[in-house]
Parts: structure tokens; sequence; C-alpha cells
């Protein structure tokens, strides 16, 4: 059985041990050296150590549409070193991208992005989700799966008002079975996702959604690795408070005024 995607909680839980046995080091070092140049450069390597030991480790994250959304969350994940697998239906147009990127990026195909990830970014038009759920079930199975799509019927057909009517949150966990999923990035545009991530407080937010709540924790931290500040909503029902129509869609909003929108305490 594949073990979970690594989480930020799990990490932030040895963190803390790690400080604890740093700090007992540090006092029983503290005791036996005195004062002075030593005791300083103890104290020194104990502080590095203990911000080695909180800092977490680069997700693996595979890629599924690498456009607009896709390809600039790519960007900004590889500035935050995370190693990211590029793919589309057409892989060798991603080639020039992945190499802009440097070393921690490389293109596959979905197949290869799906058992690739810690996590899984699917950024494609909503039609090709039922697809992707079928083809790729077995990969996808058990893993996180953050979901940016967004249906439109003048592109998508009459699945689009079918899972407007039902709200993406359930729809794409229809489509995506198995899978943990949360709804992210799905509310901004490309341009706003390039210009405005990292830009000085207060940050733009990014609502999400989704009912594993150690799948929303990752997809918080990678929020924050985009340069951005993440709202959790609340579970899956609620993404449609965030789906094309809503207030929050493609507006730019800080986390107070999200939450102020969306009535969340």
């Amino acid at each position: 059985m594949r073990p979970n995607a690594p989480e930020r909680a799990v990490r932030s839980k040895h963190a803390h041990a790690a400080w604890r046995l740093l700090r007992g080091a540090w006092h029983v070092g503290a005791a036996v050296l005195g004062s002075g140049p030593l005791r300083a450069a103890t104290l020194a390597l104990v502080l590095a150590g203990a911000a080695a030991a909180a800092e977490p480790a680069p997700l693996k994250i595979g890629i599924i549409g690498a456009g607009h959304i896709g390809g600039t969350l790519a960007r900004l994940w590889v500035q935050a070193e995370h190693p990211v697998l590029l793919s589309s239906r057409h892989p060798g147009e991603l080639k020039p991208l992945a190499d802009s990127l440097g070393p921690l990026a490389r293109v596959g195909s979905p197949l290869e992005a799906a058992r690739f990830g810690d996590v899984v970014l699917i950024s494609v038009p909503y039609k090709a989700l039922p697809e992707i759920g079928s083809s790729l079930k077995d990969s996808l199975a058990g893993r996180i799966v953050l979901d940016t799509c967004n249906p439109y019927p003048e592109r998508d057909g009459p699945m689009a008002d079918a899972a407007r009517a039902e709200g993406t949150g359930a729809a794409s966990a229809r489509f995506l079975p198995g899978v943990r999923l949360v709804r992210a990035f799905n509310a901004i545009g490309y341009r706003d996702l390039a210009k405005l991530a990292h830009r000085p407080p207060p940050l733009v937010a990014i609502p999400l959604a989704g009912d594993d709540a150690a799948a929303l924790r990752v997809a918080e931290g990678l929020v924050r690795d985009a340069g951005f500040e993440p709202v959790i909503v609340g579970g899956l029902a609620r993404a449609r408070e965030f789906d094309f129509g809503t207030y929050p869609y493609t507006h730019v909003l800080t986390a107070p005024e999200l939450r102020a929108a969306l009535k969340l305490n």
C-alpha cells in the first residue's frame, strides 16, 4: 500500500520533538561548558540545528495540465524548492517551460505525473476530469489532489451546466473517486496568480475546500509557498461558495475580506 503524502502537520510534530532534543542538549552543554566563546558557539550550532529541523521537507508535485494556472504554479513552487513534473496531452510542448524552471522541473505524461506526486495538481478543462478520473484512478487513489478546474458550458458542454448546478466540490469528487480532494486556485485569474504572488502584505487570499483535514493542511502550506494566504472555507460542499458566478470568484481579496464575504468565523 502506498504511504500517505507527506503532511506538514506531521513534519511540524517531528520538528517540535527535534527542538526539544536540541534544547535539552543545549542545557547540558551549557552546564558543562559554562560561559565564554565556546558556549556561544554551541548555542549557534543548536539554533542552526533547530532551524533545519523545523524546515518542512519539499513535496513532489505532479501537475496535470500545465497551462496558464498549472504553469504559473509550477514556477512558484519550484521557487519554493518543490520538485515538479509537468504533464499535458502534448508533453513535448512543455520542455521549454521545464528547462526555464531548472533542475527541479521535468516533463512527463499525466500517468507519470500522477505517480510522481506526493500532491497532484489538476488544471485542465473541466470536461477532461471524468477521463482523468477513470484512466488514472489507480495511480491517483489515496493521493492529495488540488483541483483548479472550472466548468464553462461554452467550452465543456452540458456537463458544465450539471456541474455548476451540483457544485464543483461534489461534481469533482464524483469525477475523481478515491482521491483526497481539495478545491484550490480555481477562484483566481491566471494573470493575478502570476502578478500578485508574494506581494507585500496583506497577501491575496486563496479559498480552499475539502473533506480531508490533513489534505487541507498540505494545501494550506502549498498556498503559502506560492505566495498567497490560504482560507479554509469548509468541506467540499462549500466549494460552491467560490465557484463561477460568486462574489469571491476572480475578485482579489485579502483573507479578512474573503472571510467577511463568506461569513466565516
